[in-house]
């Protein structure tokens, strides 16, 4: 079936959707998007209203409504459905709702089986460590049994001290849990069985599954990620690079990404950071090719201050930095050199079935990209999400600069409570790391960004906290 004739449902909201939209009217396929009440003045409801046509937008009561979703795809004849990031991304059972209901659908990401297989965090360690790849020491499995969950911890504990790590713990954490939840750090071994007994009575009450896992508490480490692309033959993966994203707010969410993951030349690290990186692609694809992975995915791993990489998850889905590694790949196809490289585009376009064209050799990499995540949030009270209106939001055009916004520029803007107050992405270029930093801090410090909540109190950003910790990137 040609590209010009599937209609996509873009599932999702905010810049994201935003991306979807412009990705599908490259490839010139159409689409049909979706808004709440409350994401009236966003940015994706006037570019589809402005780039869509007919029946390009649709009003919904929630995101999370699958039914809600299917209706509005059967009602715009839609052949296929993009989740974005979040919502129903890596929903194996809204997947597999969209692939196998009655008028089937397309749905653009991983096959429902590999998201199923991979989404769950147990059943990834397990196929890591059987294709040698590096996990965190710990269960690969749910423990229900006391005393063997003691051996597991006193393992892990002899394990860090052979590390030489002066004070380790152990994660005891419910393995049907997630988003942090029953999740407790022990020190000292003496105390580890109450605590197993805690998390244990915790899982059984809130996930009606009494399973846990025992992990080691890495504290000192890089968190770094390999962006895996394969078509729907998932024979021939290719990577395109990898990145870092250490710079985290206190709860652990990422605030800049860098690409590459490390920088061996202007940078002294006490490892061969080369070397770390080449393993970490590596072992990536060697999993991604064991899977038959079928679609865009992102490998995330630890890496810590000795240079050891621990795989730490996969997540089946485009993510919110994707932009970045596509802003230092090259594609060379046809004795021409794409360096525009769209991530957005190469998904949608696989994940419809056309197949990549082109293997790992023919994908580069040049300079060094910085993306900013701009939040309307505290840094110095742990990161509280801001509440009220964007009165000014502006920066001043660059051809080393992107920008991706749902905001608009030319009206305020009233921040929805439902939603994270996510701003924009900002992604800089830079020929080497020192241009990439300079460059980003010339557009934090030319950026206009002001408002006020109902108080009258002004608008609280990230901004500073960014422009500090530019200068560490990509230190360890």
């Amino acid at each position: 079936m040609p590209l010009e004739s599937h209609k996509v449902l873009v599932a999702n909201r905010g810049e994201i959707a935003m991306r979807i939209m412009r990705a599908c009217r490259k490839l010139g396929v159409a689409f049909a998007a979706i808004y709440t009440a409350e994401d009236a003045a966003s940015g994706h409801v006037r570019l589809a209203r402005e780039t869509g046509g007919e029946k390009s937008l649709y009003r919904v009561s929630s995101y999370h409504d699958a039914n809600e979703l299917m209706a509005v795809a059967d009602e715009a004849g839609c052949t296929a459905v993009h989740p974005g990031y979040g919502f129903f991304a890596e929903d194996f059972r809204f997947a597999r709702r969209v692939m196998k209901r009655d008028r089937k659908m397309i749905f653009i990401g991983p096959s429902w089986k590999i998201i199923r297989e991979l989404g769950d965090k147990i059943n990834t360690k397990r196929l890591a460590r059987s294709l040698g790849v590096p996990t965190v020491p710990g269960s690969d499995r749910p423990i229900y049994d006391e005393m063997e969950a003691e051996r597991i911890a006193r393992s892990v504990f002899e394990f860090q001290e052979q590390q030489g790590i002066r004070r380790p713990l152990v994660l005891v954490k419910a393995s049907a849990g997630g988003g942090g939840m029953g999740i407790e750090e022990v020190y000292d071994i003496d105390v580890f069985r109450s605590v197993y007994r805690r998390i244990r009575n915790y899982a059984l009450r809130q996930f009606k599954d009494e399973g846990v896992l025992i992990e080691q508490r890495i504290t000192d480490f890089n968190h770094l990620e390999v962006q895996v692309v394969s078509d729907r033959t998932g024979r021939n993966p290719v990577h395109f690079g990898t990145r870092n994203c250490s710079i985290q707010s206190t709860g652990l969410q990422k605030r800049v990404e860098v690409a590459p993951g490390f920088a061996p030349g202007p940078i002294t690290y006490s490892f061969d950071a080369s070397k770390v990186l080449a393993d970490i692609v590596d072992y990536s694809l060697t999993m991604a090719r064991k899977v038959g992975y079928d679609n865009v995915g992102t490998w995330e791993w630890i890496v810590t201050r000795k240079g050891e990489p621990f795989l730490m998850e996969v997540n089946t889905r485009i993510q919110v930095e994707n932009g970045v590694s596509a802003r230092i790949s090259r594609i060379h196809k046809d004795g021409k050199t794409i360096d525009d490289v769209d991530l957005l585009a190469e998904q949608v376009r696989i994940g419809l079935g056309q197949p990549l064209g082109y293997g790992q050799d023919d994908i580069s990499f040049e300079g060094v990209g910085v993306e900013y995540r701009l939040i309307a949030e505290d840094p110095d009270n742990r990161f509280t999400p801001w509440v009220g209106r964007i009165e000014r939001f502006q920066w001043k055009p660059q051809p080393w600069l992107t920008m991706l916004t749902h905001v608009p520029t030319d009206a305020p803007y009233e921040i929805p409570t439902e939603f994270d107050p996510n701003l924009a992405l900002a992604i800089v270029w830079g020929k080497d790391l020192d241009e990439a930093r300079q460059r980003g801090l010339s557009f934090l410090d030319d950026l206009r960004l002001e408002g006020r909540n109902n108080a009258g109190e002004e608008l609280k950003s990230n901004v500073n906290f960014l422009r500090a910790n530019t200068e560490r990137i990509l230190r360890f």
